[in-house]
């Protein structure tokens, strides 16, 4: 095998992943021609408070369900790739079917699983207490909400990828501290989730490496692969869907369903696949496809995958909107999260997953900008058990970032095993060496550029729309 066909695939799958951006950009424009005139639609309103008697308190709630409901069509319709994509491309499942798999599992993720999230920024990055019974209270959430919308529709008119996630939690600080001050805000909870997001690239890495580092060598790199694929892939799926059924059983309240439900998912996962997996052997006993045997376990992460981004990004819209909505002390808490809010919000994502989300898919999971079924399995469970994980803990993540670190654990494991047999590319020519180098470096500065300026913009465009929403809505 010559050295430029072995050559650290690191690099290309950062090249898929650039053309998977670009390709978001151009699939993103009808919503984010929809989030333009979402931001006139609110800018009027805003005027009609300004001129009329209209009650501040219906206005602001009107506008912050316009902002939020674009926003959840925004997170629908521009995440669905990253778990919809590959398994779409490997013939895991069809388009339509699939859109509708991930926009249930994701509507199941954000009720059963998107409290947790939603609590922390509706209650945990800004103190509103100081504010109770205020008419302040929502103003300052729809300022919020107002500045991730518009910050998120300048970077993608400019061809910058931003995190939905990273958005809020800016807005929300930036508003609250021109609401309160400074010390309104849990400098300390916010230096957490930002430490968060430094981490759970990492940890998506080590997790997607090691799984890969699992499949190659006891099945891809096997004598027998179609034995090997007999004992490990229906084990490996069971284990999935049993922990993952497990997991839901607790989210519900249902200790004592737990483990028979686990053991009957487990059980289901393991006679499917070891089904399909025979199928395959007895169409291809020489050379089993590697894309047709891991179409059962791409197809559980699927859902995982979905399930893990409603729980997540779903605070991203319930958490403001629940203080917009009850703005105010209910049993000593501020914005309690009724589950109407989370299942509104829940839609709203869905309904960018159903409407949206059909141009994208096709684009990422074409052959250009897809990645090898192997990988691409690796880095969605990875990415999907590290998002529960930070779900879990109520820590809003980017989804994207989260997979942008699989992405390199992945490589940097295949290096790893291709250098441990001993099987090294021939020397490329410096110019080429370099380049390659570049394009892993651009990646790592792409997501630093994102922390470091989406925080302070939206926090800086939270505190202008607080200050003028304020202003708007004082006698």
């Amino acid at each position: 095998m010559s050295g430029r066909a072995t050559f650290r695939t690191l690099d290309k799958d950062l090249g898929r992943i650039t053309h998977a951006e670009v390709a978001q950009m151009h699939a993103f424009r009808p919503v984010w021609r929809l989030g333009l005139s979402v931001l006139c639609l609110v800018g009027g309103l805003l005027l009609i408070m300004a001129l009329s008697d209209a009650a501040p308190a219906m206005l602001t709630v009107g506008a912050g369900l316009i902002v939020a409901g674009w926003l959840g069509i925004a997170i629908g319709s521009n995440d669905v790739a990253n778990s919809l994509g590959p398994a779409v491309g490997a013939g895991a499942i069809g388009l339509l079917p699939g859109l509708i798999l991930v926009a249930l599992a994701g509507l199941a993720g954000s009720v059963l699983a998107g409290d947790e999230v939603t609590d922390r920024l509706a209650r945990g990055v800004v103190e509103l207490a100081p504010l109770s019974g205020a008419a302040e209270i929502p103003m300052v959430m729809l300022a919020a909400l107002i500045a991730a919308a518009t910050w998120i529709t300048l970077a993608t008119g400019i061809g910058l990828p931003v995190s939905t996630s990273h958005s809020i939690v800016g807005g929300i600080a930036g508003a609250g501290a021109a609401a309160l001050g400074l010390q309104a805000v849990a400098w300390g909870t916010l230096g957490m989730i930002a430490s968060v997001w430094v981490v759970t690239p990492i940890v998506a890495g080590v997790l997607a490496g090691g799984l890969l580092m699992l499949l190659r060598l006891k099945v891809l790199e096997a004598e027998d692969r179609g034995r090997a694929a007999l004992r490990w892939l229906p084990a490996l799926v069971a284990a999935m869907g049993g922990l993952f059924a497990a997991y839901v059983m607790l989210l519900l309240r249902l200790p004592s369903l737990a483990l028979p439900v686990a053991a009957a998912a487990a059980a289901a996962s393991y006679a499917n696949t070891r089904r399909n997996v025979l199928e395959e052997l007895a169409q291809h006993p020489r050379k089993p496809g590697v894309k047709r045997l891991l179409r059962p376990a791409l197809l559980t992460s699927v859902v995982i995958m979905g399930f893990a981004h409603g729980a997540n990004d779903v605070g991203n819209i319930a958490g403001p909107l629940s203080v917009i909505l009850r703005g105010r002390v209910i049993e000593g808490q501020i914005g309690l999260v009724p589950t109407l809010v989370l299942i509104g919000a829940g839609l709203s994502i869905a309904a960018g997953t159903l409407f949206f989300g059909r141009r994208l898919v096709n684009m990422v999971g074409s052959g250009i900008t897809r990645l090898n079924t192997g990988r691409a399995f690796c880095v969605s469970l990875a990415t999907a058990v590290t998002v529960l994980t930070a779900s879990g803990f109520g820590l809003p993540v980017s989804t994207t970032h989260v997979a942008v670190g699989g992405i390199f654990g992945v490589g940097f494991a295949r290096e790893w095993l291709d250098r441990r047999r001993d099987r090294r590319p021939e020397a490329l020519p410096a110019e080429e060496t370099r380049r390659r180098i570049l394009i892993r470096r651009s990646h790592v500065v792409t997501i630093m550029a994102a922390w470091l300026v989406t925080l302070p913009i939206t926090g800086l465009l939270g505190a202008l729309t607080s200050v003028l929403v304020l202003w708007v809505a004082a006698p």
